[in-house]
């Protein structure tokens, strides 16, 4: 079993904990903590993207579950939605993974820059969307619409996965009507899901770094549970501006990439 700490120096240890408390904070908030995490991992002298990838999944799901177990303390969410859309998604994250290792990122990017503006610009200029919750859909359609949303964004998140958590947000809040708050905490569960079922194909694959994983998941968990504290405290509107900073974050990331991909 490697653990990923043999020659790793003290000053980026120190890095990766500070990364994965920050990446927490922000995924339990809003997610699009990967855009704070994995580029630190990939940092790590020696440490293979695939490693990186997998690692950082290990670390992400302490965290994810800490927040999960935060919110649905604080805020009931209705599990009658959230747990057959976490169980759709992981199924949709472990197919993600595997699509993941035969086609490179570079050709979904262009499509995840143009959604990520289109989800600005919708929340920007709707400033009472996600306020309160004002369910769009009875029924059967209901649970339906939240299956496919588990789906699409756990393949997304098992193929790609920056953004999961706020892509799970905006589509919980746009689509199903919930306030920011709600779809956060459903969110969290979702997204806990989507990060085990990646972890489901990377584990046979020997790819996990185990004690860098877990001081990883640490300083994840603690970030986690902080930031979904703030978030409950703080409620709809402070989730919204938060929103808004980390897409625009993304949109700025995966922009870059997809530049340099057209002009390297």
């Amino acid at each position: 079993m490697v653990s990923g700490l043999e020659s790793i120096q003290l000053a980026t240890l120190i890095l990766v904990v500070v990364a994965g408390f920050a990446a927490g904070w922000v995924d339990a908030v809003v997610g699009g903590g990967g855009l704070i995490q994995l580029p630190v991992m990939l940092l790590i002298p020696g440490i293979s993207p695939v490693q990186a990838l997998a690692t950082n999944k290990m670390g992400s799901i302490f965290g994810t579950t800490t927040s999960a177990v935060t919110y649905y303390r604080r805020v009931r969410p209705d599990l009658r939605t959230a747990i057959p859309m976490a169980a759709i998604a992981l199924v949709g994250s472990f197919g993600g993974a595997v699509l993941a290792a035969t086609l490179p990122a570079s050709v979904f990017k262009p499509i995840i820059v143009a959604a990520l503006v289109a989800v600005a610009l919708f929340t920007a200029f709707r400033p009472n969307v996600g306020e309160l919750t004002k369910l769009r859909h009875n029924g059967h359609r209901h649970y339906v619409i939240a299956s496919l949303i588990g789906a699409v964004i756990g393949f997304y998140d098992g193929m790609i996965g920056p953004g999961t958590g706020s892509f799970l947000i905006i589509a919980l809040v746009s689509a199903m009507g919930y306030a920011f708050l709600e779809a956060s905490a459903k969110a969290k569960i979702v997204n806990m899901a989507t990060n085990a079922g990646a972890l489901m194909f990377f584990l046979p694959h020997g790819s996990l770094l185990w004690g860098l994983g877990l001081v990883l998941g640490a300083a994840n968990m603690a970030g986690g549970y902080l930031g979904a504290r703030t978030a409950v405290s703080r409620g709809s509107k402070f989730i919204r501006i938060v929103f808004l900073v980390v897409v625009g974050a993304l949109i700025i990331k995966l922009g870059s990439d997809v530049w340099q991909d057209v002009f390297a």
